[in-house]
């Protein structure tokens, strides 16, 4: 294939992180917040004007578009996704970016003024790009590439084959889904309205980063009622709810936390704590890879509780647990065709694939389970949620390849799909 045009491609990410979509986990609309809507406008103008049909932006923000096939062979329909918004966790916007056009390895001094510094020390990983072309931000925001240069990659690959028909293809769908960031993404996605066989969400990190395992996933909010008297008299009497908290983090298995742990290894993460004397609620993540694994974790939550509630009386510890999601591996399983079909696609853009679970969930997590196989690809960005974020620029270029790649590898294999 002909080589994709970096400045065509690095204008439209510049044009979409101008566009702050930070997600509002306390608003009760979908999408959350304005930013998504504008963008989603902006992106339903756009695919009109490249050649895509049945662009339909719906009540929810939910944005779906398709590029018809232009083969006559019988191939699969295949999606492509990415979210519009992006995290809370850094400020959002006015975004500045700021290309270095080749990187020479050393730390990156992102913000003079507030002496914010990219250190090499700190994101040993960036070493990987020397002498290519690096966008990071102004240190005081976020870059946007989770999703924004998922969303490009889309976008920009759809274009490419728009203007490029001699590139056979099967019918493609594509859909960008608002508040991903706050786990709302899946939420009213209509598959069956959506009609792909399979997808790939576009919203990993590393070049060649390709997953189809993540973690299954809980939520877990623990109460803790306790007793106040009066410190003067409260021996014997007074039950307090912050040392409820605490006796209760002392018994969670040590170095099960997510710093100390890697790969397949679960974990609990205590990730917020309020409350007083009286009242302490504890919020905390359940992860575990291994299915068998991970419901052992539930059940142990609710053997302390009730451990507690011997000790100190029925009704001192409440748990409340929620599934939030699974591990997408087993729905992939049956379909490693779809795995196999992206290995080839970045062999063939000189990408070495790099297949590891996610240390977390992704929609393509959920949408497996609602009937939508769906792994996820790079997109090339780096440090994602926080104002050391970078993007590779020519890993962005090598996500837009292996679109355009899976689509005539789905094509032209031999592979029964």
């Amino acid at each position: 294939m002909q080589e994709i045009n970096l400045d065509r491609l690095v204008k439209r990410f510049v044009d979409y992180v101008s566009i702050d979509t930070t997600s509002d986990d306390t608003a009760k609309t979908s999408p959350s917040s304005r930013g998504q809507v504008i963008f989603g406008e902006h992106l339903e103008r756009e695919l009109q004007a490249i050649g895509l049909q049945d662009v339909e932006r719906d009540e929810n923000g939910y944005l779906m578009a398709t590029l018809p096939a232009n083969t006559s062979e019988e191939v699969p329909t295949i999606g492509f996704i990415a979210h519009l918004d992006t995290s809370a966790d850094a400020a959002g916007g006015p975004v500045k970016p700021t290309i270095i056009q080749e990187y020479d390895g050393k730390d990156i001094v992102l913000n003079k003024e507030k002496n914010i510094v990219l250190r090499t020390k700190d994101f040993p990983e960036i070493k990987h790009y020397i002498n290519e072309p690096i966008m990071v931000t102004d240190g005081t925001t976020l870059l946007g590439a989770d999703d924004k240069a998922g969303v490009c990659a889309i976008v920009s690959a759809m274009e490419y084959l728009v203007n490029h028909p001699e590139i056979k293809h099967g019918k493609l769908r594509i859909a960008f889904t608002p508040d991903e960031e706050i786990g709302r993404s899946a939420d009213l996605f209509d598959v069956a309205k959506f009609g792909a066989d399979f997808a790939y969400t576009i919203d990993g990190g590393e070049v060649g980063a390709l997953e189809y395992e993540n973690f299954n996933a809980a939520n877990a909010n623990i109460y803790f009622h306790g007793r106040s008297v009066h410190t003067g008299s409260a021996k014997g009497k007074m039950v307090n709810a912050i040392s409820l908290a605490t006796e209760w983090q002392q018994m969670l298995p040590k170095g099960e936390v997510p710093e100390c742990t890697e790969k397949y290894e679960g974990f609990f993460h205590v990730h917020r704590l309020k409350g007083g004397v009286e009242e302490a609620e504890m919020f905390m993540l359940i992860r575990d890879h291994d299915k068998k694994h991970f419901e052992k974790r539930k059940q142990l939550l609710s053997d302390m509780a009730e451990f507690m509630n011997k000790k100190y009386g029925a009704g001192t510890v409440v748990v409340d647990i929620e599934d939030s999601y699974y591990n997408m591996g087993e729905k992939i399983a049956p379909v490693m065709y779809i795995i196999e079909a992206a290995m080839q696609a970045m062999e063939k853009a000189g990408i070495k694939p790099i297949c590891e679970p996610i240390r977390g969930g992704t929609d393509g997590a959920r949408l497996s389970f609602m009937g939508l196989p769906c792994p996820n690809i790079f997109a090339g960005g780096l440090n994602f949620h926080g104002v050391y974020e970078y993007l590779p620029l020519l890993s962005l270029q090598k996500a837009v390849e292996t679109i355009v790649g899976i689509t005539t590898e789905v094509a032209n294999g031999k592979r029964k799909y």
